[in-house]
């Protein structure tokens, strides 16, 4: 289970290359959330708006519970038996192709070793490539079959254990059709599935594997997939004081030594862009991953001298915070 003491809620996460730092913290909704849904054995569905720090959370779930992860991006061709298992018809075609150009030079005795070989080559489950649900359910098994076709395991960059479980993260499926959700919680609520070219199905192992999945609310999920999920909602407070005083302890938590007065005005500029966007009904507002690119530009671009920070800050703002034409 996820515990946390009340000074020790912030996980620093590794950073990818060409990419910012990474730093979560928890609030106390999200650690009961995930708690319960690890409890339940249930998927806990992430929902809120853009850039609030959903598909974080799951890999700093992850890495607070000392798991692996595994993170599936969901588009709009993605399918159910996508995310547990994916078979190379490609490698598999240009392999038969090369061997059957092989047995055009080879000597009657030397076919007859080929054949056998070339059928060895080309069974199903050397091109049978484990997906994201088929490390959650059974990371050994998922591992054994990577291997045969030459795969490595999803990298932990955060230092995650296998033996420990796993949190996976489907990130994005109000991207997907109907079909997917719900093809997911059969696959899950069954506990194994048996992929081709296999005898013996996958069978979920323990421990049970944390599912977390998000939603930008792009599309009505179905009812039927809604009830068998634990539901967080993440939200900005919309109190405008509450907003400020939320978004400079995240600014805090990512920019330790950044001077203060430089965390408050940067979320006011935030608060503000915010108010305007939402009379103007534009969509997405700016959000908490916008007042974070704000303050990481303003800090390269004036490191170390405040006064100086204030005058980058009002000089880029409108680059970073306002996304539609004609608001500036």
């Amino acid at each position: 289970m996820l515990t946390f003491d009340v000074d020790n809620n912030k996980v620093q996460l590794a950073a990818s290359p060409g990419q910012p730092e990474q730093v979560h913290v928890f609030d106390k909704p999200s650690i009961d959330a995930l708690n319960a849904a690890m409890a339940a054995r249930r998927p806990l569905l992430l929902r809120g708006e853009p850039g609030i720090g959903k598909s974080q959370l799951a890999r700093a779930a992850a890495k607070a519970l000392g798991r692996a992860f595994v993170h599936r991006a969901v588009d709009a061709r993605t399918e159910a038996q996508d995310l547990l298992w994916h078979f190379d018809a490609v490698g598999r075609l240009a392999e038969a192709q090369l061997a059957g150009a092989l047995k055009d030079v080879t000597t009657l005795y030397g076919q007859a070793r080929l054949h056998r070989h070339i059928r060895s080559r080309l069974a199903v489950c050397r091109y049978l490539h484990p997906g994201s649900l088929w490390w959650a359910l059974n990371w050994k098994d998922a591992a054994e079959q990577a291997e045969r076709g030459g795969l490595a395991p999803p990298a932990q960059r955060d230092g995650g254990d296998p033996d420990n479980g796993v949190v996976v993260l489907i990130d994005e499926i109000d991207k997907a059709e109907p079909e997917l959700p719900n093809g997911l919680l059969e696959a899950l609520g069954a506990g194994e599935f048996l992929p081709p070219g296999r005898h013996e199905p996958v069978r979920a192992a323990e421990p049970a594997p944390l599912v977390i999945i998000t939603s930008n609310e792009e599309r009505a999920l179905p009812d039927a997939f809604l009830r068998r999920c634990l539901v967080l909602h993440l939200t900005l407070p919309d109190n405008r004081a509450a907003l400020i005083a939320h978004l400079t302890e995240r600014g805090r938590a990512h920019f330790s030594g950044a001077d203060p007065g430089i965390l408050t005005t940067a979320a006011k500029q935030l608060a503000d862009d915010r108010d305007a966007a939402r009379e103007a009904h534009w969509t997405p507002l700016p959000g908490q991953a916008e007042y974070l690119d704000l303050l990481r530009a303003v800090l390269a671009l004036a490191p170390g001298d405040p006064a100086r920070q204030e005058k980058v800050l009002k000089s880029i703002a409108q680059y970073v915070l306002n996304k539609r034409a004609g608001a500036v």
